[in-house]
């Protein structure tokens, strides 16, 4: 059984575009027979990164600093696959960014360089061997996500885990229209639990399953035009 550690990084949290998508796909997961956990990032007491590494030099994969990732850091270990779901701000929330950056105790203080770039692995105590993107922006185009899907590649490429794909879903606030779920937003919510249900069965979610998830629900110019008559 696969287990599965989701980190929704939202400060809506549920109420947010981002659970639109994680939700159905995580259920997903869960129908394939993944043991999937979810927490909530501003649920949590995260204070920054004081970059003085001392889980590196002091006492390797420890974390002085005493809130709530201690609690974290053991579910952080025993998973296998960590999701990490974000809405695309500049690029990430800020309580997401802190926890990203807490990550640091789970990297073995040991680098290697591989292709030109310096590279780290996790502890042998860490069962992480995937991290996976969901994620949701407000704009029209799929390339407002390049920055946040090259962090969280970054982050496998970095601990030499697998990166195995991005969940995207663009102006995800139109799968709803006065609170309800849309017709097309039950398609959308349908694929991204079809690419849950790929991932934790086979490993990998299918491009088509993933073009299903971000496909444009209005045109580029039809979405400037709502924002603009708003701000008008």
């Amino acid at each position: 059984m696969m287990k599965v550690l989701a980190i929704n990084g939202s400060p809506r949290m549920e109420k947010g575009n981002t659970h639109l998508v994680l939700g159905p796909f995580l259920q997903g997961m869960t129908e394939a027979g993944a043991d999937v956990e979810l927490v909530y990032a501003s649920r949590l007491d995260v204070e920054p990164c004081t970059g003085e590494f001392h889980c590196w030099y002091e006492k390797p994969g420890e974390c002085y600093i005493q809130d709530d990732m201690q609690d974290l850091y053991p579910q952080l270990r025993a998973a296998e696959t960590l999701v990490l779901a974000t809405p695309v701000y500049i690029p990430l929330p800020g309580e997401m960014q802190n926890l990203i950056n807490r990550l640091i105790p789970l990297i073995e203080p040991l680098l290697e360089i591989r292709e030109g770039r310096t590279r780290a692995r996790f502890h042998k105590n860490v069962e992480m061997n995937k991290i996976v993107l969901v994620s949701t922006s407000g704009w029209w185009e799929m390339g407002n996500f390049d920055t946040v899907v090259r962090i969280a590649e970054e982050i496998a490429e970095d601990c030499s885990v697998e990166f195995a794909g991005a969940v995207l879903r663009p102006h995800a606030f139109l799968m709803e229209e006065g609170g309800e779920l849309t017709e097309e937003g039950e398609e959308v919510q349908a694929a991204a639990r079809k690419a849950g249900y790929e991932l934790a069965t086979q490993g990998r979610m299918k491009p088509r399953t993933l073009e299903d998830v971000g496909r444009p629900l209005v045109s580029q110019e039809d979405l400037r035009q709502r924002y603009n008559q708003a701000l008008g």
